[in-house]
């Protein structure tokens, strides 16, 4: 019989108590009167399965003169708590850590914000254990800092970014360039694009420098709102700050020029390239294979796609199906069959209305 059948074919009440005496196992261990090890109390805090459990038996761990809790035990407790979602005992585990003024390391605090943000999805929680890890004689790092930052970005919480980023100086963090690109991001998505603009002015003030990061985020989010012109003269501002383009930011400025319709400036742009030591990728010939299809320009997108089969990129199947539309159309009849001899090539399967399609052109 294996295992899993034997382990069905138990009772459940007998499962259940088969659970509790393991429990009572371990916690029996620690009213043991030899010397516990503090690896063997971490082993015994790791196999208690019940988690409403945890804080009484860490309170008799706690009662033993041999024994001082450590951040390793603190930090499996949580866990442990977490993944039962018994926030409130993480809560009674730290109150007694302030209490008996536990010095906690900031890894344990990243971990612990990252719990709240992503386990609890309680947001606020995660800024109060940031404002609170000074009262742990513990200072953020600008890891954990940005963390917190990041999580605001993400859950679009624009009106308390400006409160915490206001507040590195109160917990001594020293601001980096991730620290603004995540402020910057943020602005962006909430329209301030002015805003976040300027801050290109204040992070020489902090100390430090915009990277090709900062102004892809900023040209990502300009070319979307149909402010492409804007982007070029933040690329011209970074050629000035002898930051170098990478292949990001052309595909950003293509797909934006590509956007309104400026197909030609798209493809000088893309020619232009190579000169400037940044080779396109499959996402850029996309961009601009796109740009050509919903313009029209079918027969230019074909002379695209064979380009892109001699650079080893392939199309996506949606591209192939409009383009051998788009040719049927203009009675490109030839082109077609070769682009659908491409496509087939690729290892795409024409789906029926690409057939028929062909096929009516053919008739007509």
């Amino acid at each position: 019989m294996s295992r899993a059948l034997a382990r069905r074919s138990v009772p459940p009440f007998l499962r259940l108590r088969s659970t509790v005496c393991d429990d009572g196992y371990w916690i029996g261990r620690l009213d043991h009167k030899d010397w516990l090890a503090p690896n063997e109390v971490l082993k015994i805090f790791a196999n208690i399965r019940d988690p409403s459990l945890i804080n009484s038996a860490f309170k008799r761990a706690c009662g033993r003169r041999d024994y001082k809790p450590s951040e390793a035990l603190y930090s499996l407790m949580i866990d442990k708590l977490a993944c039962a979602r018994r926030f409130s005992d993480v809560e009674e585990l730290l109150d007694r850590a302030r209490t008996e003024k536990f010095r906690f390391s900031d890894e344990f605090f990243y971990r612990l914000v990252k719990m709240y943000g992503n386990v609890a999805e309680h947001l606020q929680k995660a800024i109060d254990t940031l404002f609170a890890m000074p009262g742990y004689n513990c200072w953020p790092s600008t890891k954990t800092f940005n963390y917190v930052l990041h999580m605001l970005v993400c859950k679009r919480q624009y009106e308390v970014i400006h409160e915490v980023y206001s507040s590195a100086p109160r917990l001594g963090v020293a601001l980096d360039t991730c620290s603004f690109n995540i402020l910057v991001k943020g602005l962006c998505q909430f329209g301030k694009f002015d805003v976040a603009i300027s801050l290109l002015h204040e992070m020489p003030k902090q100390g430090c420098q915009p990277n090709v990061t900062t102004y892809s985020t900023l040209m990502h989010f300009l070319s979307q709102h149909g402010q492409v012109d804007k982007a070029f003269e933040l690329l011209e501002r970074m050629q000035k700050q002898d930051v170098d383009a990478d292949t990001v930011v052309y595909n950003i400025l293509i797909s934006g020029l590509c956007r309104e319709e400026r197909l030609t400036e798209a493809f000088d742009l893309f020619k232009s390239m190579t000169s400037e030591r940044c080779y396109p990728n499959s996402g850029t010939y996309q961009v601009l294979l796109d740009g050509l299809i919903s313009s029209g320009r079918f027969v230019e997108a074909k002379n695209l796609v064979s380009m892109m089969s001699t650079e080893g990129v392939r199309p996506s199947f949606k591209s192939y199906k409009l383009l051998i539309d788009g040719l049927c159309s203009d009675d490109c009849l030839d082109d077609a069959h070769l682009v659908l001899k491409q496509m087939v090539g690729q290892g795409f399967v024409p789906r029926m209305g690409t057939w028929t399609k062909l096929l009516t052109s053919m008739c007509r």
